[in-house]
């Protein structure tokens, strides 16, 4: 939620209320049971579009209950969605001024912003954001964040994509349950008129 998206995507409906990695973990966490219980990535985005989704269960990987596995899970998440928004080869000026905004909302500690000045300043490395998960859950939980941070626009974005899931050894029909569950759950803001 610190890099928001090209197109002014939203979290809709109850999920919004989590908070950010809270957010995130349940989108994740609904995508991944969905998968793993044999139903359709259409009724996945059914259900986050018009079921009020409950947060990941605490003590999962999704919702560590551990501070220190908190704090990994997240940095693993922005790392994530920061790569992501230089997957069309830059993050723009625009874009550095909303993370900076952010920044400045969630009252970040200095430790935090150098993190996020650190990851903007690294070149993408798509390695480095796979190798950080920590099982199946935190591979799913690191796409949906990738996948939340950018429009999918652009071949370099969907070639990033298709990359990343593949290193994080995904199943193509969990990567289906995340775009679904994600595209259900999110709206798109509306295009201004004149």
């Amino acid at each position: 939620m610190l890099l928001g998206s090209k197109s002014a995507r939203k979290i809709a409906g109850n999920v919004a209320t989590y908070g950010g990695m809270a957010a995130l973990g349940a989108l994740a966490y609904h995508a991944y049971r969905n998968y793993q219980t044999g139903k359709s990535p259409a009724a996945s985005a059914t259900a986050a579009a018009s079921v009020p989704a409950l947060p990941a269960p605490q003590g999962t990987p999704f919702n560590p209950a551990n501070a220190s596995d908190q704090q990994t899970l997240g940095r693993n998440l922005l790392r994530a969605m920061i790569s992501a928004a230089k997957a069309d080869g830059h993050v723009d000026g625009t874009e550095q001024a909303n993370i900076f905004a952010q920044m400045d909302k969630l009252n970040f500690d200095a430790d935090d912003k150098a993190f996020v000045i650190d990851e903007l300043r690294r070149p993408l490395d798509v390695d480095a954001v796979a190798s950080a998960a920590r099982s199946p859950e935190e591979a799913a939980e690191i796409y949906a964040a990738s996948l939340l941070a950018i429009d999918v626009d652009n071949p370099a974005e969907r070639g990033y994509l298709s990359m990343l899931a593949a290193r994080l050894n995904l199943d193509e029909q969990l990567v289906a349950h995340l775009h679904a569950t994600i595209e259900g759950a999110t709206e798109k803001a509306p295009v201004p008129t004149r």
